[in-house]
């Protein structure tokens, strides 16, 4: 009968070295966690320091639209997601700036979102950028999102002058008998439960005297 104490050996042997290797992996997934957090704190503090590359000029864009639409930024306080509501008489309009990274925190990523609802017309809903993290290139940044807002500003106002979104809101000044949107209408009458609108003053005036209407 042969002698299984080397067998046993041998066992005991293969077990070890796996307990090794589970302890040798443990190690690893704590060393990488250790490493993660911290550039995971880098990417925050980077964060901060970037506010003032976009900071301003997402204020910008609001600013500039002014009273051409009503807009209504949620910019949250870390400065990693940005996003506008733009209401319009005719589409409902989404844009959201985003700063992420990636699963083992090296990159820097900036996403910009447009969603236009109805869709009519064709235009880029996702756009990206990517920088490493140690590598980070602030002009490169703010070159980009300028990019991006002057697209989203060219959307914005081909919405304005595509047919299929204006077909509903044209209107006609009943005396240069010329055809144009009515949210460009210069001014506005109220005759006889009819709404008219006029592409001038001239034309408003001109309008009142042939019905006679009085301003009195």
């Amino acid at each position: 009968m042969s002698d299984v104490s080397q067998l046993k050996t041998r066992i005991d042997a293969e077990f070890s070295e796996l307990d090794d290797k589970i302890k040798h992996a443990q190690s690893e997934a704590l060393e990488e966690h250790h490493e993660r957090q911290a550039r995971l704190q880098t990417f925050e503090q980077r964060l901060e320091t970037l506010s003032a590359v976009w900071k301003p000029r997402l204020e910008a864009l609001v600013e500039r639209f002014g009273d051409r639409a009503q807009v209504t930024p949620h910019l949250l306080s870390s400065g990693r997601d940005a996003s506008f509501e733009f209401q319009s008489d005719l589409a409902r309009i989404r844009l959201r700036f985003s700063a992420t990274t990636d699963h083992d925190v090296t990159k820097l990523i900036l996403n910009y979102d447009l969603e236009i609802i109805p869709v009519l017309m064709q235009f880029d809903t996702h756009q990206e950028a990517q920088w490493p993290l140690d590598a980070i290139d602030e002009q490169a940044i703010g070159n980009w999102l300028d990019d991006r807002i002057i697209e989203f500003v060219q959307t914005y106002l081909s919405l304005h002058e595509n047919e299929h979104y204006l077909k509903d809101h044209m209107v006609v000044d009943p005396v240069a008998g010329v055809r144009f949107p009515s949210f460009a209408a210069a001014a506005t009458v109220e005759w006889e439960g009819k709404k008219y609108h006029f592409m001038g003053d001239e034309t408003r005036r001109k309008f009142e005297e042939m019905h006679g209407i009085s301003h009195g």
